[in-house]
């Protein structure tokens, strides 16, 4: 479950509740044209997945969501109560000819803690858990070889954890959950200082 910091920032009215949980129940977006390309990483809350991966030339959008699970246009409530098999996730579209699948794995190994099974900082549970979901082979085989790229390095203080797990259905998550840091910068920055996120992120990769 989301801890008790986090889920103190959503004081949300009744109607936005509603008509936020009736958005994210709507089907995924398509696959996106164009040349254009989809990516995919769980790393705890998706708020904080988000900001690492705009910063970046070649990437078009961010979109926080679920995935991982069998449940069908899930909640909110629903994943954090930890019932569906879903991950908080982003969803990263973007233009490979600016932008490398490889770069895009390098910013989400430096922006999560690989060590820890079913928990990212303060929040703890599977739905919590770090994933890479891979989009087809040649993603698969990058991922799988980052990985055994930082394991190898033998700077972490523990096994690397990190799922990497075909992509299936990615189900946006409700509005207000999108561009969070954006939206509430002040209520965005309590939470990340309070989750002890930066401060363990600075821990495990000073080596790097």
């Amino acid at each position: 479950m989301k801890s008790a910091g986090c889920r103190r920032l959503l004081h949300w009215s009744s109607a936005l509740l509603v008509a936020a949980a009736a958005w994210g129940q709507s089907a995924a977006p398509a696959a996106p044209g164009g040349g254009l390309a989809k990516a995919t990483f769980a790393g705890g809350c998706f708020w904080c997945m988000e900001p690492p991966f705009d910063e970046l030339a070649g990437v078009v959008s961010t979109t926080s969501g679920y995935a991982g699970g069998g449940e069908r246009n899930p909640t909110y409530e629903e994943v954090s109560s930890g019932g569906t098999g879903h991950a908080e996730a982003v969803e990263v579209v973007y233009d490979p000819a600016q932008v490398g699948y490889e770069t895009l794995l390098e910013v989400f190994w430096r922006n999560v803690d690989p060590t820890t099974p079913d928990r990212q900082f303060c929040d703890r549970g599977h739905q919590y858990r770090t994933a890479i979901f891979v989009h087809d082979a040649t993603q698969r085989r990058l991922a799988e070889a980052s990985k055994q790229r930082l394991a190898a390095a033998g700077t972490l203080p523990g096994p690397i954890v990190t799922e990497i797990v075909a992509a299936a259905a990615f189900y946006p998550a409700e509005e207000y959950h999108q561009d969070y840091y954006r939206k509430n910068p002040l209520r965005y920055k309590l939470y990340r200082r309070g989750c002890g996120r930066d401060e363990r992120l600075a821990e495990l990769w000073k080596a790097r």
